[in-house]
């Protein structure tokens, strides 16, 4: 899954086929377009039996339509409205449109694809008033509060809730390292010589950028790249410690005894560590997050239930569940009392890291254009 992919294409070149699951009694309650509250979520986010516990909390006239999205570009997609020629266009033929003929009233989104959609009036603010918002951790309520150009504004309006957040980690195989005798414990040791030709990225700027930023002791977010003049060596030499760049096939080779470490994300890692007897870590200088988000689409029909839907995901009790049954955690669970935390959610350092780690980490936030100039330039020179 590509958690970093921005898309500057439109639903007519992209091919979109979405899931529908009318028919499925677990996900769903009626099959009324016209009355039902439609919710896009991510496959697999949201386990059924939650789904089921969500729909009971809800007002009783309220339908319930939820259409599992395979991947994030994809809910991305569905925030566009349909073209009014869609009867001479691509759109006729997609499943999306034959199946789905209204638009959703929420989407998860990816908090990388928050800025897009803002600045392209895909989404709409929420109204907070009516919400448990102060559960939220500040952070986190930071992270949604934007200007109508989609950048960070302390008194902008709130353009999503997030419900559940995961971590870019490090990922390995013990049985190559055991005969260096060491593992990796942060970034700085993918620079080692032992690696050379032997690590698997992912094929994105901002990710490894940012991780080689965060080894020289800068934030991700740091706007002055020009300013570091060690940088473009410091990516160079880790381009020759490189043998697969992929955003969406990183652990394969890994797997295969091809890469003996790579880089990834926690929810595409966590499925595979026993499986596979890999190990994974969070670097002690901390990482990049990502989060999952409620946006309401622009054209949404603003149905009975929304704001019960997104309430529920501020509730601590509701936060626990998603927490103990996903790959995800609530942001909830960073204020709470870790003690009283399963070993499901606690014995899996990639999951929810440690607080001292968790502390220096950060959300890949949006850049100026001048910045992402200079990370696209960078990016080209360490491949070159």
């Amino acid at each position: 899954m590509d958690r970093r992919r921005f898309l500057s294409g439109s639903l007519k070149t992209a091919g979109l086929a979405l899931t529908s699951v009318c028919g499925a009694s677990v996900l769903m309650t009626g099959c009324s377009a016209s009355t039902n509250l439609k919710i896009y979520i991510l496959k697999g986010s949201i386990p059924a039996t939650l789904i089921n516990e969500l729909k009971k909390a809800l007002p009783e006239s309220a339908g319930l339509e939820v259409i599992p999205v395979s991947q994030l570009d994809r809910l991305f997609q569905s925030l566009e409205p349909e073209p009014k020629d869609s009867e001479n266009s691509l759109f006729k033929n997609l499943a999306f449109w034959r199946t789905s003929p209204s638009p959703p009233d929420l989407v998860t989104l990816g908090d990388a694809w928050l800025r897009e959609a803002i600045a392209n009036q895909l989404i709409q603010p929420l109204d907070t008033s009516l919400l448990s918002w102060e559960q939220l951790p500040k952070g986190w309520q930071a992270l949604v509060r934007r200007d109508r150009q989609g950048h960070l504004d302390p008194n902008g309006e709130v353009w999503g809730v997030p419900y559940s957040w995961g971590t870019t980690a490090i990922v390995y195989r013990p049985d190559k390292f055991k005969s260096l005798g060491w593992e990796p414990t942060d970034w700085s040791d993918l620079w080692r010589e032992e690696l050379h030709s032997s690590i698997s990225l992912l094929d994105q700027p901002r990710e490894v950028i940012g991780l080689t930023l965060k080894s020289l002791g800068y934030s991700y977010n740091h706007p002055d790249l020009e300013t570091i003049p060690e940088l473009l060596p410091t990516l160079k030499r880790l381009n020759q410690q490189v043998k697969f760049y992929s955003s969406d096939q990183y652990l394969k080779p890994l797997i295969e005894g091809d890469s003996w470490l790579a880089l990834g994300w926690s929810t595409d890692i966590l499925p595979v560590l026993n499986r596979y007897k890999l190990k994974a870590i969070i670097p002690q200088s901390g990482t990049a997050l990502w989060a999952n988000l409620w946006v309401s689409p622009t054209q949404s029909p603003n149905h009975l239930g929304i704001q019960e839907w997104i309430d529920q995901f501020l509730d601590p009790d509701l936060a626990l569940k998603l927490s103990q049954f996903t790959d995800t955690v609530s942001p909830l669970l960073i204020t709470a009392n870790r003690e009283k935390l399963t070993p499901s959610i606690l014995n899996s350092g990639i999951k929810f890291p440690d607080p001292t780690v968790l502390s220096k980490s950060e959300f890949l936030l949006p850049l100026s254009e001048q910045t992402q100039q200079g990370y696209t330039q960078l990016w080209q020179e360490m491949r070159s």
